[in-house]
C-alpha cells in the first residue's frame, strides 16, 4: 500500500456572497518534513521581523483585515494591523509558491442557499471533493489521508468519508481534526482557501488581494486553476 499524498484542507465563503470554498495544501510523505521545516522556518523570520510568535494562530479572516493583533509591537490602529497583516499573508503566500514539495487547490461553489440549507450544502461541496480525490486515488492503487481545521463536532466530514463503499476506498480513515491554532499546516491551508475566496468574490474592499492568487498559487495549484463543483 502507498501512501502518496497528505491533504490538510480548510474552507472559505460567505453565505451572503453566496460562495462555498474549500482549498488545500497537499504534500507527498516522504517530502513531509521538508516542507514542515519550510513552514517553520517562515514562523521563525515572521518572529524575527515582526515579532509574531511562532505559536501565535494565523487567520487569514482576522490578521488580513486588521481585526486581530498578531505582533505585540503593532501599534493600536486597526489600520497599521492590516498593513502588517498583509504583508505577512504575502510572505507566507511566497513561501507556499517557492517550496517545491507543497501543492495547493481549490473547488469552489455558487449558491443561493441561506442558513441550514447553506451548511448542507457546504457539506455536498465537501463530499463530491472527497469522491473526486477517492476516485484518482483508486485508479493510481495508492491512497491519501486528509486533514483539516475542526474539534470533531461537526459530523459532515465524517459522514462524507464513511458514506464511501469501503471496498473502493482509498481515502484513509475519518478526516484528521486539528485545532488550526496548533497546526501551520492548517494555518496555511487557511490562506490558501482564503486567497481563493477572495480571488472569486472581488469588490472594493477586498482589492489588496485580488491578484494574490495569480502571483502565487496558480502557477502552484495541481488542477491550474478553482475548479467550480
Amino acid at each position: 500500500m502507498t501512501i502518496s499524498r497528505m491533504i490538510y484542507v480548510d474552507d472559505s465563503g460567505a453565505v451572503d456572497r453566496g460562495i462555498i470554498v474549500y482549498g488545500w495544501l497537499e504534500v507527498r510523505p516522504d517530502r513531509w518534513r521538508y516542507a514542515l521545516r519550510a513552514i517553520l522556518e517562515l514562523r521563525k523570520q515572521l518572529y524575527r521581523e515582526h515579532q509574531i510568535p511562532p505559536a501565535m494562530e494565523l487567520h487569514a479572516t482576522k490578521f488580513v483585515n486588521g481585526r486581530s493583533r498578531i505582533a505585540a509591537t503593532t501599534g493600536d490602529g486597526a489600520e497599521e494591523w492590516k498593513t502588517l497583516g498583509r504583508v505577512v499573508a504575502e510572505k507566507c503566500l511566497r513561501v507556499l509558491a517557492d517550496d517545491p514539495d507543497i501543492g495547493v487547490g481549490a473547488v469552489w461553489r455558487a449558491t443561493t442557499a441561506t442558513g441550514r440549507a447553506y451548511h448542507e450544502e457546504r457539506g455536498e461541496v465537501y463530499r463530491e471533493l472527497v469522491t473526486r480525490w477517492n476516485d484518482e486515488h483508486r485508479a493510481a492503487d495508492s491512497y491519501v489521508f486528509i486533514s483539516m481545521d475542526g474539534d470533531g463536532s461537526d459530523r459532515t466530514y465524517f459522514d462524507a468519508h464513511r458514506s464511501m463503499s469501503l471496498d473502493t476506498r482509498h481515502v484513509i480513515e475519518d478526516p484528521m481534526m486539528h485545532d488550526s491554532g496548533r497546526s501551520q499546516w492548517v494555518q496555511m491551508a487557511d490562506l490558501v482557501a482564503y486567497t481563493v475566496y477572495t480571488h472569486l468574490n472581488r469588490h472594493q474592499g477586498n482589492q489588496f488581494g485580488w491578484e494574490w492568487y495569480e502571483d502565487y498559487l496558480r502557477a502552484k495549484d495541481v488542477n491550474g486553476a478553482p475548479e467550480e463543483i
